[in-house]
């Protein structure tokens, strides 16, 4: 399946198409998926079915970026640890590179997903800015690249490495070991909300900085890079892991295909009943 005429597949598990669902509004990306995707003389099926056939044919012809990301977040956050132990964070901006996927508990994996669809021409520099932020990384590619992974020289040997398999499930080539060396506590400060690092300068000093608000900032950062790292990374580590609320007992019954996108969607309780009813109603009623 090439990736142009595939494109509507990537708008499909998005949150603008499943917030427009939940709240009864029509979703043209939603509509065109099943219309050209689903057998046309079979059309008296839930929604659930409809979702649960398109994660499927991404899975067997189109694994993008979507099906990594849910894979990891079934795989590793559910399976192996918990919503109530570690918490997950999306897209975050590390210099010039954005994490796809980090795991926090009592330490922080950043995963860089390259899929069949990517290439490695970027994986030095990305792995360099991540490394400035958090000390474990994890790259996740297809277990097509397993050769082209392994004799990538870019990369440290301390970055873990995990294939997706065909199975659905990680082959482990390698797991990430702690390398904390290049971490950087102007990144660190660039990661946190206003309210964040103050509550980390507060804590530290015991006040924030009483100056006007035109210098605020570059002191807030100048108080806040002073702290000793061995202090102020863990301190930003347990931050950051507050960022994510689930509800866990609702959150369990979100299908598979879509624990990704609920998982950070911040759904009320309101949500997750249209939810319900959304999927377990037939197409097109």
């Amino acid at each position: 399946m090439k990736g142009g005429k595939a494109g509507v597949l990537n708008r499909f598990f998005s949150d603008k198409t499943f917030r427009n669902l939940i709240n009864g509004i029509d979703d043209k990306t939603y509509e065109a998926v099943i219309q050209k995707y689903l057998h046309k003389d079979f059309m008296d099926f839930t929604n659930h079915y409809a979702i649960q056939q398109i994660y499927a044919l991404l899975g067997k012809a189109y694994r993008n970026e979507y099906f990594y990301k849910n894979t990891i977040l079934n795989k590793l956050l559910l399976h192996v640890h918990s919503v109530r132990t570690t918490t997950a964070l999306r897209e975050l901006p590390i210099g010039k590179s954005k994490a796809d996927f980090v795991l926090i508990n009592g330490k922080a994996v950043v995963y860089e997903i390259k899929t069949e669809l990517d290439n490695f021409e970027r994986l030095g520099d990305q792995v360099a800015s991540y490394y400035k932020a958090f000390d474990h990384v994890v790259v996740v590619t297809s277990i097509a690249n397993e050769k082209n992974i392994l004799s990538f020289k870019e990369i440290p040997d301390t970055v873990g490495i995990y294939l997706l398999q065909k199975n659905g499930y990680f082959k482990r080539l390698r797991e990430p070991i702690s390398n904390d060396a290049n971490i950087d506590a102007e990144v660190l400060f660039k990661l946190l909300r206003k309210q964040e690092y103050l509550s980390i300068i507060l804590g530290y000093y015991g006040c924030i900085p009483n100056v006007n608000q035109f210098v605020f900032y570059q002191t807030c950062k100048k108080w806040f890079t002073d702290i000793p790292l061995c202090i102020s990374y863990p301190k930003t580590l347990s931050i950051l892991k507050k960022r994510v609320s689930v509800d866990e007992n609702a959150f369990k019954q979100v299908p598979y295909e879509l624990k990704f996108l609920v998982y950070f969607m911040g759904f009320s309780s309101k949500d997750y009943l249209s939810l319900h009813n959304f999927l377990n109603s037939f197409y097109g009623r």
